[in-house]
């Protein structure tokens, strides 16, 4: 324990910049499932691939991932990981997919590679929600999102080979931020190693169709690609030249947002389904609706259609798929789920369905010939007025589905929709959509209880603790799954006794950072990899004349130690060792490209863009020394003969252990440790109420000091931020109370 100076310590209080992010997302044991809703289904046929068929999903668990049906059954091919939030919509365009993201971002992929992102492609300053491609023209795509920002993207010229310039290098900031680009695009070679150059040096900025003034939630493409349309909350359809983005007509009709959109392969006929719940068939060249159809009760927000635009597969918020001939308006229940339908994807006799869940089904859809599903009858000719299908449905009369199980299902892993972080800041309890209540040890990425289908509160107060350790990161489950936030230098606060983790062979006062430790377990393949291939890059786009790195490089001071024992262990402890089974992916931002994502065991150690406090932390043993020291004051208690051993106020690291506490007022007393046997010692706090009680007569020094206590003492290994917390409850200093009680 020490002194503390009035002045306080400043040293290093002077942080200019924020410095940038870093998350571990923890996957659940199966990471070949998703773990939140669908938001997408493309596919690609074997005649384009050349090898098989492939059905790839998006979901808001942040990764595509692509399955191979055969026989009614789709197994797991690859997972498609870089975006860092949900993957909203995905589309085929020749042998690549595009994917667009709540990140801002598209990213290119090759469909048939084990999962590596070729580009990143950035244009947006929102959500992208949605995109649109020309069947025969395999380089146009479109994107759309929130803000009303509608983009064309050649992709031929978007993928050409970039280099960085040397120049590009130099502008950089020295933490790595470059200046707003209009358009950056990022490449990714075998190695997934990230390098970014920026969109304007290189000539290539997308077309903007401008005229949206809302958000854009739906777009679709003809096949040569010279026509557009696009819908959102304006609940109009607008039609664009998509060689140009320049408008040709807007389309009124629906009352309520525009979510989904078809045009036929001519180009000449657009379907569009509302949140109005009715679908619309326009003729483009007459510029107007020439029918409506009436067969939701909910919003629509799937379309998909039968190659020759006969009839019309649709689902949305009423969980189920109708099948409508748009000649003569007969329509058919295909199929109920159990959740609103995201997104349709027909395949000759097979629909696969797209839903909040994430689980992915695959319905008999007749898609060749879907006027067999009339034939058993419980088809109904859908009306032109909205109501009209509500009103069926509430008096009764609602269809019966043709299909009453699915032929096929991808299974998902339910997603995570509540957590609490518990007060030793390890574990973290959660709840999932199945009712699911498990217990996670964060450090190490692991479930370590499952409690099945329990109250989440209950086990919740089960589980209390009454420890106060600082927080040290943040939490969210944004993506189906736990996301872990940690920022420099708040996440360094929280150190714990190492015999606390059982530590074999652990000094009883070794101390371990917690932040410290999890970044070692997280990049510990990226480190070892780094050592063999010899890199040395800085991180962030840093040149070996960066400002900042002279300063990384001096040696950081060492925390004070009360007891001599060394901060950290070189060993890495069983409590940080994450599974290379179901690895977590780390999230962290680029140099000048954005955010990125990626599996721990997939890191190769050329990655550049780890923030430089992380690589000083993982490879120097380097971390910002915050503040882990507790301020208090000992005064004998009121009425104690004990004499009053300290001057002023004291400073011991917030987890010491109040029987430390003890033993150094013992020693400050000048009693031994095995003392007086006709004495004992108690500790309590001042708080204007009544002195505490003594110990009980058998908790003596000379023994087992702090056995049996009474429940107004404060027990042995509690630590200073535990009472302050706890018991004392005040914004002022803490102060503990000793005196010495003779036995009876």
């Amino acid at each position: 324990m020490h002194r503390v100076g009035s002045a306080g310590n400043t040293a290093g209080s002077s942080r200019p910049r924020k410095e940038k992010r870093f998350t571990y997302v923890l996957n659940d044991a199966d990471n070949k499932k998703h773990c939140a809703g669908i938001n997408c289904l493309s596919y690609l046929n074997a005649s384009t691939s050349g090898t098989s068929d492939y059905l790839f999903t998006g979901s808001r668990d942040g990764t595509l991932k692509r399955w191979e049906p055969k026989n009614g059954v789709a197994s797991f091919s690859a997972t498609f990981e870089s975006h860092v939030d949900w993957v909203n919509d995905s589309i085929i365009v020749g042998q690549n997919l595009v994917s667009c993201s709540s990140d801002t971002t598209l990213k290119v992929w090759n469909c048939l590679s084990d999962g590596v992102c070729t580009r990143t492609l950035r244009q947006h300053s929102d959500y992208v929600i949605c995109l649109a491609a020309a069947e025969k023209n395999s380089n146009i795509v479109a994107s759309g999102g929130l803000g009303g920002e509608v983009f064309i993207w050649d992709l031929d010229s978007a993928l050409a080979p970039v280099a960085k310039s040397v120049d590009a290098k130099e502008d950089e900031a020295p933490n790595g931020n470059s200046g707003p680009a209009l358009t950056t695009l990022c490449n990714v070679n075998s190695s997934s190693n990230l390098a970014s150059t920026n969109g304007q040096s290189h000539g290539y900025s997308p077309i903007a169709a401008k005229g949206h003034k809302d958000s854009v939630y739906a777009l679709a493409m003809n096949d040569t690609g010279n026509l557009l349309v696009s819908g959102g909350t304006e609940k109009v359809v607008r039609v664009w030249d998509a060689r140009t983005g320049s408008k040709k007509m807007k389309l009124r009709g629906h009352t309520d947002n525009i979510r989904a959109l078809l045009i036929d392969p001519t180009g000449r006929f657009c379907l569009s389904g509302s949140s109005d719940s009715m679908i619309r068939l326009w003729d483009l060249g007459q510029q107007r609706c020439i029918h409506s159809y009436a067969v939701h009760t909910d919003s629509v927000w799937a379309l998909a259609s039968t190659p020759s635009f006969s009839h019309v597969y649709s689902g949305g918020r009423d969980q189920s798929v109708y099948v409508t001939d748009l000649q003569t308006r007969e329509s058919v229940l295909l199929c109920s789920n159990e959740h609103p339908i995201l997104q349709l994807s027909l395949q000759e006799d097979m629909i696969w369905v797209a839903t909040t869940d994430s689980s992915v089904y695959g319905w008999n859809s007749e898609g060749r010939t879907p006027s067999n599903l009339y034939q058993n009858g419980g088809s109904f000719l859908a009306g032109n007025l909205s109501f009209s299908r509500a009103r069926a449905s509430v008096e009764g009369s609602a269809p019966v589905p043709v299909n009453k199980e699915p032929s096929s299902i991808i299974p998902g892993v339910p997603a995570i929709i509540q957590h609490e972080i518990l007060n030793n800041r390890r574990h973290v309890l959660t709840k999932d959509t199945a009712g699911s209540v498990k217990l996670w040890e964060i450090t190490r990425g692991a479930v370590i209880e499952d409690f099945g289908k329990v109250s989440f509160e209950d086990k919740k107060k089960e589980l209390f603790e009454m420890v106060s350790i600082p927080a040290w990161f943040t939490m969210d489950a944004r993506l189906g799954c736990l996301s872990v936030h940690l920022d420099t230098p708040q996440c360094f606060s929280a150190e714990i006794y190492a015999i606390d983790l059982n530590v074999p062979g652990a000094q009883e006062d070794l101390k371990i950072n917690l932040a410290q430790e999890t970044l070692r377990g997280l990049l510990v393949h990226w480190s070892k990899r780094k050592q063999r291939s010899g890199s040395h890059g800085l991180s962030n786009g840093d040149t070996s004349t960066g400002k900042d790195v002279s300063l990384r490089n001096l040696p950081h001071p060492r925390s004070e130690v009360d007891d001599g024992a060394e901060n950290h262990a070189s060993q890495m402890l069983p409590s940080f060792e994450f599974s290379t089974v179901s690895p977590p992916s780390i999230i962290t931002e680029g140099s000048s490209g954005g955010p990125w994502r990626k599996r721990i065991t997939d890191l190769d150690g050329t990655e550049s863009d780890i923030p430089w406090w992380i690589v000083d932390c993982v490879e120097h043993n380097r971390f910002p020394k915050e503040n882990t020291k507790c301020g208090f004051y000992l005064h004998p208690a009121e009425g104690s003969p004990a004499p009053n051993i300290t001057q002023g106020k004291l400073s011991a690291p917030r987890i010491l252990r109040i029987h430390k506490v003890a033993n150094y007022v013992v020693e400050k007393l000048d009693r031994p440790l095995d003392g007086n046997a006709d004495s004992t010692f108690a500790m309590g706090l001042t708080s204007g109420q009544p002195q505490f009680s003594a110990l009980d007569s058998s908790s003596r020094l000379g023994l087992k000091p702090w056995q049996k206590l009474k429940p107004s003492v404060l027990l042995p290994e509690m630590s200073l931020a535990t009472v302050r917390a706890y018991v004392w409850k005040k914004p002022e200093d803490l102060i503990l109370n000793y005196r010495v009680v003779q036995s009876r």
